[in-house]
């Protein structure tokens, strides 16, 4: 190629607004064998050498033309336009919000959105690779882009989902100091959006890990449901329609009327969602009603409705704050874990959507798929509870009036059998409540003393009333059982002769005493739990209030039968909830106990059963029952409001029923104790 061939034409590529003489117009449209057409070029090397000479003089605004490019500025300008896209500003370089493509559509993003589909709302990972010259059009070249979207973070597919794929990039220099700039066309983004197609994202996801059992089985699984809606154009009376439902379903009427008025006509304006079973019982009431329409789908769902409701949550639709959360891993329309054991774990259950990207419409009119990942199924997650007890656990609370709790703990393995709460969806008072323990913590107590050396035999007055410091202490109903053996004073729960001991422990026994038992101390459940809080004593009223489960002490339901059952074990329990996956162990070993000590105190929680304040309990069916009742102040009033404890083991099975507001533990929290093991007793624990 000659000298003058490989000088730039002044008729090449020009920014709009550029100026070429009318001869070289002429002669760019002349025929290629059109007599002349050297002339031209000849006169491109003269403009060249005028423009040089210009460039001398101080006015090179066209200096470039005359210069052949090595690469470097084609590069740098794909380079700032690959930074520029993966930064999610395609349409600018650098910080300054200079042009950056040359002749972009009048609103990019709304194009980037038509042409890309969901990935235009994702950030690429772009980089250059070769950047090539047009050795046939001086001042143009081209770049590849290698492209990557990361559907894992952006789509919640599983990990390593890449979407990967080389466009290409047209750059031309222009302008008059001759920079390089990327031209815009549909096909930068993707070779497939040259003919006119668009991309679609599709996301496919997985059927939800079950909730299993201690023996294996599902406590929670896909459950047939029917999600009753009403669609207002179906209904001339949207008040009427709404209360036909709240007389059929307990629904909010008015909440429901205003929904309605508010939709669009043929929404889907949801009412509720019911088991296939509780659907098909109301089937002939709810069809009828004007308006009403229906949605038959499937649920991850427990047996039934309370079955450990508080422990293993619920799922329903996500919400905005989900899906905004997720990673791109919900939706909206999708099923999440919302409260309980569901959401904690609701990355292991719901696995990884499936994407599918295809290219659609344009030249070719088939959908084409360019990339897909299928989805990665959810993981179950397996728990200690067993169905029969926890069965029993939610009957035995059903026909209770107050706000209640019951927890069922494996002596042998601190395996804890059931959760249950009353009302079923009234919070996880079971694991996460705060209660003071009331008479049920001298349990903790009896074993500080006898750590001190009290033998139970010996004698220690019951009088109506002690006075530590100006502070009087006095018993349930003002009870008093004068001069009696302390194994007495265990079995009908005497405040005073607790308080009168308190001198002999340290401040920091009681706390000390609790850890041995469970209490205070760190778990691993896997879930939320409170392990309780024991404070060293600060006064010698505060040791007196806290010797009978007054004073700073709180505890939850689960504390407590974690403490029956580290003395039915003769050493400390740990509570376990989920054991797939195992929670990392707590980092401190257990703390010991004395094994002769805790069998004293169990053959004191069995006098309380045989002639104490759970008599309710000795004719339950199986092996003898070992109990100790509570009634624990709270409040303000006067006289103060009282919460009902009972806890205690049969067997190789330990348990703590709580009552909020109950009258005492003997009258309240004892029966339903009993109630509970006899339903145990005709089911059985496996």
């Amino acid at each position: 190629m000659s000298s003058d061939a490989r000088t730039p034409s002044p008729d090449g590529p020009r920014e709009p607004g550029s100026t070429a003489s009318p001869e070289a117009a002429a002669a760019s449209a002349r025929p290629a064998d059109q007599p002349g057409r050297r002339r031209p070029r000849r006169r491109a090397v003269v403009a060249g050498s005028a423009v040089a000479v210009a460039a001398a003089a101080g006015g090179g605004a066209l200096w470039w033309r005359a210069q052949r490019d090595d690469g470097s500025g084609a590069r740098a300008a794909a380079t700032a336009l690959a930074d520029a896209w993966s930064q999610g500003r395609l349409g600018t370089a650098g910080g300054g919000g200079e042009p950056h493509l040359r002749q972009p559509p009048a609103d990019l993003a709304a194009e980037q959105q038509r042409l890309l589909g969901a990935l235009a709302g994702w950030a690429p990972s772009v980089a250059v690779g070769a950047v090539t010259l047009d050795e046939a059009a001086d001042g143009a070249a081209s770049a590849a882009l290698e492209v990557s979207f990361d559907l894992a973070a952006g789509a919640g597919a599983p990990a390593g989902a890449v979407f990967a794929y080389t466009s290409t990039a047209r750059l031309l220099r222009t302008g008059d100091d001759g920079t390089w700039r990327p031209v815009w066309g549909p096909a930068l983004l993707h070779p497939a959006l040259a003919g006119g197609a668009t991309l679609a994202v599709e996301r496919e996801q997985p059927a939800r890990a079950d909730v299993l059992g201690r023996d294996g089985s599902p406590v929670v699984t896909a459950t047939p449901v029917v999600q009753v809606g009403v669609q207002p154009s179906r209904t001339p009376d949207p008040a009427a329609t709404a209360a036909a439902l709240e007389a059929a379903l307990g629904i909010d009427a008015a909440a429901l009327t205003t929904r309605v008025q508010q939709a669009d006509p043929d929404a889907f304006v949801d009412v509720i969602t019911l088991r296939r079973s509780d659907y098909d019982a109301q089937r002939d009431v709810l069809q009828p009603l004007p308006g009403t329409v229906f949605r038959e789908s499937t649920r991850p769902l427990a047996p039934t409705r309370a079955f450990a409701r508080g422990l293993l949550g619920s799922v329903g639709q996500a919400t905005a704050e989900t899906v905004e959360g997720s990673g791109g891993r919900y939706a909206a329309g999708d099923l999440a874990g919302s409260s309980g054991l569901q959401a904690a774990y609701d990355e292991r259950l719901a696995g990884r959507v499936g994407v599918v990207v295809s290219a659609r419409g344009g030249a070719e009119a088939a959908s084409t798929e360019l990339f897909r990942v299928d989805p990665q199924p959810g993981e179950p997650v397996r728990t200690s509870l067993v169905a029969t007890v926890q069965q029993a656990a939610d009957d035995t609370l059903a026909a209770g009036a107050s706000p209640a709790a019951l927890v069922a703990v494996d002596v042998a393995t601190g395996e804890v059998l059931a959760v249950a709460n009353s009302p079923a969806d009234g919070g996880d008072r079971a694991l996460t409540g705060r209660f003071p323990p009331g008479s049920t913590f001298k349990v903790v107590t009896t074993l500080a003393l006898l750590a001190d050396g009290l033998d139970v035999a010996e004698t220690v007055p019951c009088p109506p009333t002690y006075t530590v410091e100006g502070r009087s202490f006095s018993n349930f109903e003002d009870e008093a059982f004068g001069d009696v053996p302390f194994r007495t004073d265990f079995a009908l729960s005497c405040n005073t002769a607790f308080a009168s001991l308190s001198p002999r422990l340290a401040d920091d026994a009681l706390p000390a005493a609790a850890a041995r038992l469970g209490v205070g101390v760190e778990w691993a459940t896997g879930v939320d739990a409170y392990a309780g809080s024991v404070p060293a004593a600060e006064s010698a009223v505060d040791l007196a209030a806290a010797s009978f489960g007054q004073g700073r002490t709180l505890v939850s339901p689960l504390a407590m039968a974690v403490v029956a059952a580290s003395v039915a074990a003769g050493q400390q329990r740990l509570p376990a909830i989920v054991l797939d996956p195992a929670p990392a162990p707590p980092p401190a070993p257990p703390a010991a106990a004395d094994p002769a000590a805790l069998a004293t105190v169990g053959g004191l929680m069995r006098e309380v059963v045989t002639g104490g304040t759970a008599t309710v309990l000795a004719g339950v069916p199986g092996e003898p029952v070992h109990a100790k009742t509570g009634t624990a102040e709270h409040g303000t009033d006067v006289p103060p409001a009282t919460h009902a404890w009972t806890i205690g083991y049969q067997g190789g099975l330990a348990f703590a029923v709580f009552v909020t507001e109950g009258a005492s533990g003997g009258s309240v929290a004892a029966p339903l104790a009993a109630d509970f093991l006899r339903r145990v007793a005709a089911t059985g624990t496996s």
